[in-house]
């Protein structure tokens, strides 16, 4: 129970990791705000949010610190999806990836700022990707988002620090969620495409949404007080083992 007395606001929190946050916060003591589109079945306070609409966000976080006495914890886990090569996508994709991915986490944080000045433990942990820094084919666009939450993680904990406020980030590999079940399910071979992602990271297997959220739950905690400006990796080995083949 580390975080009891602490409130987490979670964007995409219905669904995959950002349900899997919100259930692990919960067991560690915290009162959750589930913010997305739609809210699910998650364990928290459900309020309906869209990261792509600043009033939205402000509303929403409005209502959470209010229902709860402030916000201590922003876990930024919205976020969608876009295969292709660098000419696979045209500008209106890369602009609705671009808003929800990147800009959707800073319109988050700076909802979520005027609360977290005033907490004791503030935090925001951003969702990157092992696609922020390893050149994955057929996902252009993705990576470059996820390579830009990166630099934003880091250049938020660096304006950050002085007012006491961690930023990190957690880079997972390929993870077992309903997301990546619609991705596969478009491929000519889902199981055959399921196994390829699985023999790319050198533990043989997916990722699971609760391995990431347990990742995302050790930076959220008072206990990682001296950690800001970091990704952690939760990809199997694949951004650093080399295996011979």
């Amino acid at each position: 129970m580390e975080l009891k007395g602490l409130t987490a606001a979670i964007t995409g929190g219905g669904s995959g990791i950002g349900a899997a946050t919100a259930a692990r916060l919960a067991t560690a003591g915290a009162e959750v705000g589930i913010l997305d589109l739609d809210p699910g079945h998650s364990p928290g306070f459900a309020i309906r949010a869209d990261v792509s609409d600043a009033s939205s966000l402000n509303a929403a976080m409005a209502e959470l610190a209010d229902r709860f006495g402030g916000i201590d914890i922003l876990i930024n886990s919205a976020g969608i999806s876009a295969v292709g090569p660098v000419e696979g996508n045209d500008d209106a994709e890369w602009t609705r990836v671009l808003d929800v991915n990147v800009t959707g986490v800073a319109r988050a944080s700076r909802a979520a700022l005027p609360y977290l000045r005033r907490s004791a433990h503030p935090v925001i942990v951003n969702l990157s990707s092992i696609a922020a820094t390893a050149g994955l084919v057929q996902r252009a666009l993705y990576s470059a988002s996820k390579g830009a939450v990166h630099a934003l993680t880091l250049a938020m904990a660096a304006d950050l620090v002085g007012d006491g406020i961690r930023v990190c980030c957690v880079a997972p590999g390929t993870v077992d969620t309903p997301w990546v079940a619609r991705l596969l399910a478009r491929t000519d071979d889902p199981a055959g495409e399921k196994a390829r992602l699985a023999a790319r990271q050198p533990t043989g297997r997916l990722v699971t949404a609760d391995e990431v959220a347990a990742a995302i739950v050790y930076l959220a905690s008072p206990s990682s007080g001296a950690t800001t400006g970091m990704s952690l990796a939760v990809d199997g080995g694949m951004s650093g083992l080399r295996l011979p083949r």
